[in-house]
């Protein structure tokens, strides 16, 4: 906000410019990141629910018109990948974001431990199975596999994460595979799929607070979720070089705080209508005459 007085108001940067990971090949240091910030965000939880609910009307309405101008042969779509450690808040993320649109609209995937038949198929096949058809929002949930996990992830970035930190394929397969999913997501953006790419940046101490509550929620805890915590500095590094390694200017990743999970599900909703408001999708014109069909209604048609 501008001070009172100056002459000229000056511009409040988007969400996507203070979240978005420089690309570029450049460093990505997570310990510089305080999972607890909240960058750009409300003064506090009560202020932030209170913006998700005022976004959601503008949300529904933005949807509503991509799938409508899709109708009409608009091929947008829009992919929405959250990713991060176990209890990032994923799954969270899309209660909260889906609950603000049509879930007709929506294309919902959270991948499990691929199958026999997958495991067939170069590791980006599974993905482009599950991509949303045009004018649908489409969204990714996977944390990292547990070590049980033979190998492919859900998402690209895992198949170097769990890769290089299990040593599931030598570093040069590693390097090529970064390659891959840069030319993978590059395509993406060439065939009108606006990709949204959000890591999730969990604290260590967060992580261990929200596994002591899941012994309660059996369905929810894995004895494999401690032995992952064991590994904690060599995913820390696996992300960092997978951030540094496929950020590029047509899919570029946003590092979301993720320790407070009303800012979370916040920064989520707001990147997302950001990326709506720049598609700016139309609805499509009538290809008949509307007044004259308002004249046989009111006549009791």
């Amino acid at each position: 906000m501008a001070k009172k007085g100056s002459k000229k108001a000056e511009k409040e940067p988007r969400l996507s410019e203070l979240l978005r990971v420089p690309d570029g090949g450049k460093r990505v240091d997570l310990g510089s990141y305080d999972a607890r910030a909240t960058p750009g965000g409300p003064k506090d939880k009560k202020a932030a629910l209170a913006e998700i609910e005022q976004m959601g009307e503008h949300l529904a309405e933005l949807q509503e018109r991509l799938w409508a101008a899709s109708t009409a042969g608009d091929r947008r779509r829009v992919l929405l990948v959250l990713q991060g450690m176990d209890t990032s808040g994923k799954g969270g993320t899309v209660k909260h974001v889906i609950g603000l649109l049509n879930p007709s609209g929506c294309r919902i995937k959270a991948f499990k431990a691929p199958t026999r038949e997958e495991l067939k198929h170069p590791f980006l096949w599974r993905i482009r199975q599950a991509l949303p058809a045009p004018g649908e929002i489409g969204i990714f949930d996977r944390s990292l596999p547990h070590s049980r996990l033979r190998s492919s992830g859900g998402t690209p970035i895992e198949d170097v994460l769990i890769a290089r930190v299990r040593g599931l394929a030598p570093r040069s397969e590693l390097t090529r595979r970064y390659a891959r999913i840069n030319r993978f997501e590059t395509s993406l953006a060439q065939n009108d799929v606006t990709v949204i790419k959000c890591f999730l940046h969990l604290s260590y101490d967060e992580q261990r607070a929200r596994l002591l509550e899941r012994p309660d929620k059996h369905w929810k805890f894995n004895p494999g979720d401690i032995d992952e915590r064991e590994l904690w500095p060599a995913y820390q590094e696996a992300y960092e070089l997978a951030l540094r390694r496929c950020a590029t200017p047509r899919a570029p990743w946003y590092l979301i705080p993720a320790d407070r999970k009303w800012y979370r599900n916040w920064a989520v909703s707001r990147l997302l209508l950001e990326h709506l408001e720049a598609l700016d999708p139309r609805y499509p014109k009538a290809d008949f005459d509307v007044e004259a069909c308002r004249k046989r209604l009111l006549k009791g048609a």
